[in-house]
């Protein structure tokens, strides 16, 4: 009579952190990571360096992944990526956009994906200086704009509270291309992105989120905060600038804001995969 086959699931969780804990490499902790959820909980996320993802076709339904301490690339296999462009990553998770400005976010370890609301006219008129119109399902500006256009008029970047199975309420906010406003959702909640004002003078350049605020970058370095919880609880965030801060002489006002920001923010230490 055959053996029946283990239920690799159900291993002691004593064995499972004591085997990942022996996994050599940032490439073997992603495999075993993937195998299923107690595997995943048994490795912390941070104990590797972060893999970056390089640049990829977007006709191509593969793509490829640096590994920082090891020095060695590696490839995946993510049918997902097809037809679309990286508009950010945040928490381990990809956020893509296609050529009509729909939005995915995808788990490139696990394969899992949740959509987003696409753009609408709202947030075209808000993203681009010039007129944005819709026809026939394509955006144009005056011509149709290419799926390798689609960062510099809609979704720069996008940046989520938490991961989207984290078992709590995600909110994804969004840099929009030339715009001093953001434009925020719930994954899995909201059928429509909403607008709203930094209060910044010049365009938000980058957002980072921190202790469940918002902090949002423009291109000179000013910096508006704003909570996330506002968010999760059906209310209207209230953004608010901060005094600007002086810079020692000889150091580039922006970059040593960004560099602040990014030090105490806890979820870069998590972030799996870097936009390339």
């Amino acid at each position: 009579m055959p053996q029946p086959l283990p239920e690799w699931s159900s291993m002691p969780k004593e064995l499972l952190e004591s085997i990942g804990k022996r996994l050599a490499s940032g490439h073997d902790a992603a495999s075993f990571r993937s195998a299923c959820s107690p595997w995943r909980a048994a490795v912390p996320f941070a104990t590797f360096g972060p893999l970056l993802l390089l640049p990829f076709d977007p006709n191509s339904d593969t793509v490829s992944l640096y590994c920082v301490s090891e020095k060695k690339a590696f490839s995946l296999t993510l049918p997902d990526v097809r037809g679309k462009v990286p508009c950010g990553s945040s928490c381990g998770w990809l956020a893509l956009m296609d050529e009509v400005a729909s939005v995915t976010l995808l788990n490139p370890i696990t394969g899992a994906r949740v959509d987003l609301p696409p753009a609408d006219e709202h947030v075209a008129a808000a993203s681009s200086w010039e007129r944005v119109s819709k026809v026939h399902g394509r955006w144009f500006l005056p011509n149709a704009i290419k799926l390798q256009e689609m960062r510099g008029v809609f979704f720069h970047e996008i940046v989520l509270s938490v991961a989207p199975d984290a078992g709590r309420e995600c909110v994804a906010m969004a840099v929009l291309a030339s715009s001093t406003e953001v434009a925020f959702c719930r994954a899995g909640v909201d059928s429509a992105w909403t607008l709203l004002d930094t209060k910044l003078e010049c365009s938000v350049a980058s957002i980072v989120h921190c202790q469940d605020k918002f902090l949002a970058i423009d291109v000179t370095g000013e910096i508006s905060i704003f909570s996330s919880n506002a968010t999760v609880t059906d209310a209207t965030p209230i953004a608010t600038p901060l005094p600007s801060l002086s810079p020692p002489a000889g150091l580039c006002h922006r970059r040593l804001l960004e560099s602040l920001v990014l030090d105490v923010d806890p979820h870069k230490s998590d972030r799996y995969l870097h936009d390339g």
